[in-house]
């Protein structure tokens, strides 16, 4: 008996139907987003407190692109019920955004818009497969300027207690006045950069993508780390700040509000990367232990 196969014509025009629809997406969230990247690359992103923006999209990218085999396996019949709704409501943000030009509501209609095409596209299974990607675009969001002043004075006002605190009991000369910090002859502020929050979005974008990464960690692992990535940003962004304070009693004021001041942000993230890499290096330790322990009481 012969087999009559499909025409290599036939099956190629399958397939191109078939990816239509992701090309069309594809070309539809173009059109809407690199306007809004264009112009934040020229306003936002300039900023220091947003300069991870560029990071994060390139990040969020490459997670697309690295899970796109298991997204479009596992697209099976549309969810409108679901999609729409996302889709939707994100085009309603997306057009108040543009129109009114909040970039907060700009990118954070992204995930929504992008969540409703793909559960119009492929269903529940293929959000499934493309959760992360979706939520690590959040952290793409700037905060609103409301937001930022309620969590900025009261982060500044603790970080300001606990270093003059600290170095008092070591037997410096240093006391404070609301957030201004007094040492020797010196006085220095601690400013809205220093309240931690820039460098606790910037952790936490770092540490979700490491434990996403990590493989086979269990849930009490990862929802420990989860929990860890704020107070170690705040631990870290108090080193940096004590470090501002020694270089400048010790050297000058110039050194610790000049070259020093831009360094003591290398040191706050390697010193934040270090109490987390630490952490998970312990909590892999005992998990490993108490693996050998259940293998040894069997």
């Amino acid at each position: 008996m012969s087999q009559v196969g499909m025409p290599g014509a036939d099956v190629a025009a399958i397939h191109s139907r078939s990816a239509l629809p992701w090309r069309v997406l594809l070309i539809g969230l173009a059109a809407m987003y690199l306007p809004v990247y264009w112009s934040a690359s020229q306003e936002l992103w300039q900023s220091d407190e947003l300069a991870h923006g560029p990071i994060i999209l390139a990040l969020t990218a490459w997670l697309f692109w690295r899970s796109r085999d298991r997204i479009l396996a596992a697209a099976t019949t549309s969810s409108p019920g679901l999609g729409w709704p996302l889709f939707v409501a994100g085009m309603l943000i997306y057009g108040l955004g543009r129109t009114f030009s909040v970039a907060s509501m700009e990118f954070f209609s992204q995930p929504l818009v992008l969540a409703g095409s793909l559960a119009l596209l492929g269903g529940r299974p293929t959000l499934r497969a493309a959760w992360f990607p979706l939520f690590y675009l959040l952290f793409m969001v700037p905060l609103p300027a409301s937001l930022v002043d309620a969590l900025t004075g009261p982060l500044k006002n603790w970080i300001s207690v606990l270093v003059v605190e600290l170095l008092y009991r070591v037997g410096y000369p240093i006391a404070r006045e609301g957030v201004m910090i007094s040492i020797g002859p010196y006085q220095l502020l601690v400013a809205d950069a220093c309240s931690g929050l820039n460098s606790m979005f910037s952790l936490a974008a770092v540490g979700a993508l490491f434990i996403h990464l990590k493989p086979a960690v269990s849930r009490l692992h990862a929802g420990i780390m989860v929990a860890a990535i704020l107070p170690i940003a705040f631990v870290a962004n108090i080193v940096r700040v004590i470090t501002l304070v020694l270089v400048t009693y010790h050297v000058s004021d110039e050194a610790g509000q000049g070259f020093l001041h831009g360094a003591a942000g290398l040191v706050l993230m390697l010193a934040a990367l270090a109490f987390l890499f630490g952490l998970d290096a312990l909590l892999t330790a005992v998990t490993q232990r108490r693996h050998m322990a259940g293998g040894r009481d069997a």
